[in-house]
């Protein structure tokens, strides 16, 4: 720097000093230090009245957003944050896990101490590193965000705690708006308040929605996004599997490694890029180390996914969902009583279905364990043998309206079938068939398909009632002969047996149901239809019932108008195994709530049915049935031999066959049909339809015995009670055995209740002539013919009309040919002269042997054979219409004989070939002509001789029928 500037530098200091030092310039200085400071101040007022200002507005809008938020105390937050759904679970018997029971949402609680450290550090790295040091929100996160709101930030980071999001989730909604912000803050702040860290977090894992399991249902929770992902619990998670489930809440279907038909996507690269951006947050926050967040990083996830998980309702559709529907009966009971109502007012149909409703949501939101009485080794095995068993039967055309063109077109209708194990003295259902194909038809046959149970009827409404009330003994006895009974409205009711026949005239109550006699079950129907016996039907469980049921015969029969369950039928039979006691059966034993509580408990409630002495009686009838009657076949197929007691039955037409048996122990049935009702009958496979019913149901017993043989194969018998006693009786009559009766050798024994032994001596047989026509035999009348006559015991009408006699069409029929009845004919069955010559009739000869067929007119009773015009024979119209020529040849002609005597015109004459013979034989046939001639002279002889000849023929009859 040259003199010169420094000079001008100096001149210039000097300058400044002097304005500064200048009066006018300190004058004008202080003015402008006043207005300058004041200004400040006012800066600095205006500054702090603002924000003092905007605080308060901001306030007040923070007030105004939140005013109607009720101010909530500990329970009703507890209440709230707690209240999450959880589905309910399913158990078989024995506490063996089944599966879960269908749900929107499939959740399953977890505490906190058995989740693995790695899951809940990896969830607080990610939602709220802040956690453990907050209040419920961290203040510049929700400044961030809201400056990020109003300033359209492309990148929205959010300012919502764990306990914010917790809020959101179970007390607020998904709403965004400042007021559901404001408020979610205000909630968090108390949650925080009332709340351990610890429980809020255990909350928190359990509330978060986690996208789908390998089954493809939804789940939250990270115990079920555990067993759903993984196949393992939430405790048993290592770092990598924590890190992919702590990173599903921020998109749970975008990251979730499932589509909704439970396979695995195609792409996973969404889910593990943020497994590995959890992975980075927890290192970054200190949760592991350097070289865990590597290892980690690296890990092969995928081969950790679980392939897809059948559903219950898809492994067990009929179990699964017989268990869910009981369970919403027995839980809309259960909350009607909550809420002060009585089983008895859920009879209103509106307030029940109500309560139905309010059951299902509850069974699928509160995390209920249902414990059911199905043993799962015995219904898998009967599955099982359903699917593979060989002989149901032909598959049928069907006629439907297809859904999608609305035409008409025809389908293959297969068997169907359904069946039922039940223990008898618990009442459990210990297993059940519903059906052969879930996909095809979903009707559960075995407790929901209502069928007419044919002749398994008779042991529940007509024997057992019957026995009870002292109108039947097993040696009781009626008519088993065509009948006409009125059905009520005025028509006659005319019950065949099955196959049309087996008529034998008159049968004991023992008999009629060994072989299933539908005709006199009828009659001793009709002996206590009067005394109201369907109301024994209603005891043992019976609920679709009709009106029109109580009246009609023909429900004797299993006529019912609506048909019945497998289940109720069977269930009806274990009251003969109970001694009398009906015990409802049930599937569902017990239901828990989340907490462990039990909320419902089943309860054994017998009902008195039938006396001790009713029961045994029924029973021992019943073994017949199953050891010689209709299901004798049963035990071909059987691998063990039990004390078993059951019925066949028949649908009309033969659209339904049941066979059902119990033992000490069980009781089981089983049902096979056409969903839509056709004949059965048919053989295939080399079986008719009922052997087809019964060996099924002894494979189905088979299988259950190789799961468990003490239940299904006791060592016990059915014990006899006291009060019962053999006698014996007439099989007549079913009264005392009379001398007459011991002489006709129709004298029987059997069991009876002692006081109801026969009284009154037997009074039914008496001497007399008959007639026999065919295989029947009538009172013979004063002017019939003796030589047509036979001596032996009547049946006198006014003993037998106990026996149904007054519905008998054709009293003759009721003394059937044969050697079991000997001699006996009723003296109500006498033939009617019908006015009258018989007309001649016309005969065959081969050789020496002439024959011709019975006469038409009904009331011929016998033939007279003549040779050369002189009588050689008398025969009986109920024996061999033959007769047999000498060997020397004649002229022959046969005439029929009436009741009353009247002789019909000769038949044309036919000619017998003479044979020739050695002149032994030839003096021998002189010898018999000479015989003839003396015949002829001494008729009375000759009557004597032919009365002999049709006694031997009758002989004959008897043994040929037997």
């Amino acid at each position: 720097m040259n003199n010169n500037q420094k000079d001008r530098i100096q001149s210039a200091w000097k300058q400044v000093n002097r304005f500064f030092k200048s009066e006018k310039t300190i004058r004008n200085a202080r003015v402008s230090y006043q207005v300058i400071w004041n200004l400040t101040l006012i800066v600095i007022i205006v500054g702090i009245l603002g924000f003092s200002f905007a605080g308060g507005v901001g306030a007040g809008y923070f007030a105004a957003l939140v005013k109607d938020e009720p101010v909530r105390s500990k329970e009703d937050l507890k209440k709230d944050i707690y209240n999450y759904e959880e589905t309910s679970e399913i158990y078989f018997a024995d506490k063996v896990y089944l599966g879960k029971l269908t749900s929107d949402l499939e959740r399953e609680e977890v505490s906190i101490d058995k989740v693995s450290d790695h899951l809940k550090n990896a969830v607080i790295a990610t939602e709220d590193e802040y956690f453990y040091e907050h209040d419920g929100v961290v203040p510049k996160a929700i400044l961030r965000a809201v400056y990020q709101e109003f300033s359209n930030a492309a990148v929205q980071s959010g300012g919502s705690t764990l306990t914010q999001q917790l809020i959101k989730n179970q007390v607020l909604t998904n709403e965004v708006s400042f007021e559901r912000k404001a408020k979610e803050i205000l909630l968090a702040l108390r949650v925080e308040k009332f709340f351990e860290k610890e429980e809020i977090l255990e909350t928190y894992l359990n509330v978060s929605t986690l996208g789908r399991n390998s089954s493809g249902r939804n789940i939250a929770g990270v115990q079920a996004a555990a067993e759903g992902i993984f196949g393992k619990d939430a405790k048993d998670l290592n770092l990598a599997q924590s890190a992919f489930i702590a990173g599903l809440p921020q998109s749970p279907f975008g990251y979730t490694p499932y589509t909704q038909q439970g396979e695995i996507k195609d792409d996973l690269e969404p889910g593990i890029n943020r497994m590995k951006t959890v992975l980075k947050r927890m290192h970054s926050n200190g949760y592991i180390t350097k070289k865990q967040y590597e290892k980690a990083k690296t890990y092969d996830i995928t081969k950790d996914f679980i392939g897809k998980k059948t559903l219950p309702t898809e492994k067990y559709p009929w179990l699964t969902y017989e268990i869910e529907k009981r369970s919403i009966d027995i839980l809309s009971v259960y909350l009607a009583k909550e809420d002060g109502y009585e089983e008895k007012d859920l009879k209103n149909d509106d307030l029940h279905e109500q309560y139905l409703a309010l059951a299902d949501r509850n069974l699928r939101q509160n995390g209920y364990k249902i414990y059911s009485t199905i043993n799962k080794k015995i219904y898998n095995k009967m599955q099982k043998v359903t699917k593979n068993y060989p002989n149901f039967g032909y598959d049928k055309n069907q006629t439907i309206i297809d859904p999608d063109t609305k035409e008409s077109k025809i389908v293959q209708e297969p068997v169907e079938t359904g069946a039922v194990l039940i223990e008898n003295k618990t009442g459990k259902i210990i297993s059940f068939v519903g059906g052969r194909d879930f996909k095809r038809e979903q009707t559960n046959h075995a407790t929901a398909a209502l069928r007419p149970n044919g002749s398994t009827m008779k042991p529940l409404l007509v024997f057992g009632p019957g026995i009870d009330l002292g109108k039947i003994s097993p040696g009781s006895v009626t008519s088993n002969v065509p009948v006409s009974i009125p059905d009520g409205s005025g028509r006659l009711w005319k019950p065949r047996n099955y196959g049309g026949g087996s008529l034998t005239g008159i049968a004991t109550a023992r008999e009629t149901l060994k072989n299933s006699y539908n005709i006199p079950t009828a009659l001793f129907y009709m002996k206590i239809l009067n005394q109201n016996p369907v109301s024994y039907l209603e005891k043992m469980g019976f609920t679709s019932l009709s009106k029109s049921d109580y009246s009609n015969p023909s429900l004797s029969l299993g006529a019912m108008t609506n048909g019945v369950t497998v289940e109720e039928n069977v269930n009806a039979y274990t009251t003969f195994a109970n001694s009398g006691e009906f015990i409802d059966a049930y599937m569902i034993d017990k239901i828990e709530s989340k907490d462990g509580e039990v909320i419902y408990q089943h309860k054994v409630k017998p009902v008195e049915v039938f006396s001790p002495q009713a029961a045994y009686l029924t029973l021992d009838m019943m073994r017949d049935v199953v050891n010689s009657g209709t299901a004798a076949s049963v035990k071909n197929r059987l691998a063990f031999s039990s004390d078993w007691a059951g019925k066949t039955g028949t649908g009309q037409d033969y659209k339904d066959a049941w066979f059902v048996a119990t033992n000490p122990n069980v009781t089981f049935g089983t049902w096979i049909g056409y969903d839509t009702p056709k004949s059965l009958q048919g053989t295939y496979n080399g079986l008719q339809y009922n052997n087809r019913n019964i060996y099924y149901w002894a494979d189905l017993m088979n299988a259950a015995y190789e799961v468990d043989s003490k239940l299904v194969d006791p060592d016990k018998r059915f014990e006899m009670p006291g009060g019962i006693v053999s006698r014996s009786f007439c099989a007549a009559t079913g009264l005392l055995p009379s001398d007459s009766c011991q002489k006709a050798g129709l004298v029987k024994t059997d069991l009876f209740i002692s006081n109801q032994v026969p009284a009154k001596g037997d009074a039914s047989l008496i001497d007399g002539q008959y007639v026999s026509v065919g295989s029947r035999r009538y009172a013979a009348l004063s002017e019939t013919p003796s030589e047509f006559t036979s001596g032996g015991f009547m049946l006198d009408p006014k003993s037998i009309d106990e026996i149904g006699l007054k519905y008998v069409d054709d009293p003759g029929a009721l003394i059937p040919g044969g050697e079991k009845w000997g001699d006996i004919a009723g003296t109500s069955a006498t033939l009617n002269d019908n006015g009258k010559v018989p007309d001649p009739l016309s005969v065959t000869v081969t050789d020496t042997t002439i024959t011709w067929g019975l006469h038409p007119e009904g009331d011929v009773v016998g033939y007279r054979v003549y040779r050369n015009g002189q009588k050689v024979a008398s025969i009986s119209a109920g024996s061999d219409l033959v007769y047999t020529a000498g060997a020397d040849g004649g002229s022959y002609y046969v005439t029929a004989v009436d009741i009353v005597g009247k002789e019909s015109a000769p038949s044309q004459s036919v000619q017998t070939v003479a044979k020739k013979s050695s002149t032994f034989v030839n003096k021998k046939d002189t010898e018999t002509d000479s015989s003839d001639q003396e015949k002829d002279e001494k008729k009375e002889d000759t009557k004597d001789k032919d009365h002999d000849i049709t006694d031997k023929d009758e002989k004959d009859i008897a043994e040929e029928e037997e």
